[in-house]
């Protein structure tokens, strides 16, 4: 008859290798955090002494960036100041974002001028894109040399020129300037950024329709059409920024940023429409030497030397 092991032998057996098979487990676990450690020290290190944004597993950038998002202007220049030029700007793995960052005249010269052709902007741009419509910011190949055929011919035209010159002073007359000069007798505070924004927004659209919407005076109001631009370039930004299954998702249901975006595009279409059918009215109503002499003179806006070429 043979006898079977006493029970304390067993449970002492296998207390053993439960132990043991530990061990062995926490060795490998403590293997990996001394490897991890060490690569955390040398990219720190490394990226602390040239200046440049640490690029971790699956986070990508995003520490650099959410630090620096207050200046994210001037953590641009910082980048571009410690690299030679051109940098990779790399988002979390799930993210949409990825951006060749350059500054060198020679490769902007090389991208969008000597060899233009062979950087299409593609299907994806246009969808990102998309409220830019088919215009010359978005199209390829024929199709943009027609566009940019047609804007050389546009801004080459004297009048065009004429105008340009007297619509920005005139803003500056009217408007900068004596919103400069209430703001500095009152001792206010401003906003230089939306100041400088107005002004911008206002003089072209008085270059492009001949149309002043007149967001640079003293009270500064608070126009529909001023800050669906804004939401515009924030929804593109977002696009950017996310998986494009997320904002999509966002676009069918019609929820979050692209609710914003969509709202803003019905705005600015509607803004740029009434636009046109007013030039149309106008030029209508005036032989086609009258038609060339808009603006009180000074020359002859965007508007109208695009829909006489078309």
């Amino acid at each position: 008859h043979k006898h079977e092991p006493y029970p304390h032998k067993q449970v002492k057996y296998s207390s053993y290798c439960i132990l043991k098979m530990h061990t062995n487990h926490m060795g490998h676990i403590e293997i990996f955090l001394l490897i991890f450690s060490l690569l955390f020290l040398f990219c720190y290190s490394f990226h602390k002494k040239v200046g440049l944004p640490t690029n971790w597993p699956f986070i990508g950038m995003l520490p650099a960036i959410l630090k620096n998002h207050h200046r994210i202007h001037d953590f641009v220049v910082d980048i571009m100041e410690n690299s030679p030029l051109t940098f990779l700007l790399k988002g979390p793995w799930f993210s949409n974002m990825k951006l060749l960052v350059t500054a060198d005249p020679a490769n902007v010269h090389h991208v969008l001028s000597k060899n233009f052709g062979n950087y299409p902007k593609g299907p994806k741009f246009r969808e990102i894109f998309e409220i830019l419509g088919d215009g010359i910011f978005n199209a390829d190949s024929e199709m943009w040399k027609y566009h940019r055929k047609l804007a050389q011919s546009v801004l080459a035209h004297p009048q065009f020129n004429q105008f340009l010159v007297g619509k920005t002073w005139e803003k500056l007359e009217t408007g900068l300037i004596p919103i400069l000069d209430n703001i500095s007798k009152q001792g206010l505070e401003i906003d230089l950024q939306d100041l400088f924004g107005r002004f911008t927004f206002d003089t072209i659209s008085a270059i492009v329709t001949d149309y002043d919407p007149g967001t640079l005076c003293i009270d500064l109001p608070d126009l529909p059409f001023f800050k669906s631009l804004h939401d515009g370039e924030e929804s593109i930004l977002y696009r950017h920024l996310v998986p494009t299954c997320v904002w999509k998702f966002q676009r069918w249901l019609g929820i979050g940023q692209e609710k914003k975006y969509k709202e803003a595009w019905k705005i600015i279409d509607d803004f740029i429409y009434g636009c046109i059918s007013k030039k149309r009215e106008e030029m209508s109503k005036k032989s086609q030497s009258e038609a060339c002499i808009v603006g009180k003179g000074l020359g002859i806006d965007l508007m109208t030397i695009y829909m006489d070429e078309v």
